[in-house]
């Protein structure tokens, strides 16, 4: 049987979903334990911002796993998933969950697109960019980067080589599925819908807004603190100037201590942006 969506149902469900595929991948930040994630979008933005580069100028960027992570996520994608563990009788606690659709931990793989300077040297433009991309990444985000792939599109003309700066259009064209089918093919720039801000309700979303770095609770896929059987799971946007993985981890202990049933915590940084005026930083 096939039962019809109204315009109203189905308008708020292709929403939805295109906010969810705005994310782009869903990346491991930091190790296996930390249980946490942080959308593509945001990692992407933080990087364009930072990697600007005399002689170069930035197109389509992804970020995925590196090759050897991938080709093991390929040889596990056969085997079920198990349900969350709960806690053992020795009080031992399972592992933090994943967001639907994230990534496993490992490490990274950067490819990007950019346009290069007739004037400079090429390999060492390349270079150049290579490691301004990988030091923010480490830097501002804590993305462990194992791999950085660039493509040159085309060459600028003289007098456009002061490098940095947007994709040409400025804008986030729409793709097909990605290779691994959660996001679409580019992520050129950041979407220009930042992700829901949400309120504070309740002592875990408290808890967790007040850790210093965490500009807002967000609500991209769903409630802001999502509560299930045997794990918790923490949207936040976080301030650009902390480093994404602290305040996330900061987030996952203060939202430990604010619970007394001992359910692992994961935390998913939806976007990196700039504090609210007024705001102590």
């Amino acid at each position: 049987m096939t039962t019809e969506l109204s315009p109203r149902r189905a308008d708020g469900w292709t929403a939805a979903v295109r906010q969810r595929l705005g994310l782009g991948r869903l990346l491991p930040l930091g190790g296996a334990t930390d249980g946490i994630w942080i959308a593509e979008t945001a990692a992407a933005s933080v990087l364009r911002a930072e990697a600007v580069v005399p002689g170069a100028v930035l197109g389509a960027l992804r970020i995925g796993l590196s090759r050897g992570a991938a080709d093991r996520k390929d040889m596990t994608t056969s085997e079920p998933t198990s349900p969350p563990a709960s806690p053992s009788p020795s009080g031992a606690v399972p592992g933090p969950v994943p967001p639907p659709g994230a990534l496993p931990p490992g490490p990274l793989r950067i490819e990007a697109e950019f346009r290069a300077a007739a004037d400079r040297p090429l390999p060492g433009t390349a270079a150049t960019l290579r490691a301004a991309l990988v030091a923010a990444a480490a830097a501002r985000l804590g993305l462990e980067v194992a791999e950085v792939d660039l493509r040159v599109t085309a060459l600028l003309e003289d007098g456009a080589s002061d490098g940095g700066g947007p994709s040409p259009d400025g804008v986030t064209p729409d793709g097909g599925a990605s290779d691994d089918g959660d996001a679409p093919d580019q992520v050129m720039t950041p979407s220009a819908a930042s992700p829901a801000a949400a309120r504070a309700d309740g002592p875990v979303a408290e808890a967790a807004a007040r850790v210093p770095g965490v500009v807002s609770l967000t609500r991209t896929l769903g409630s802001p603190v999502h509560t299930a059987a045997g794990h918790i799971r923490v949207e936040v946007a976080t301030a650009g100037d902390h480093r994404a993985l602290d305040v996330a981890r900061s987030v996952r202990t203060a939202v430990s201590a604010a619970t007394t049933d001992g359910l692992p915590v994961s935390v998913l940084v939806t976007d990196v942006a700039e504090p609210p005026a007024g705001r102590a930083r």
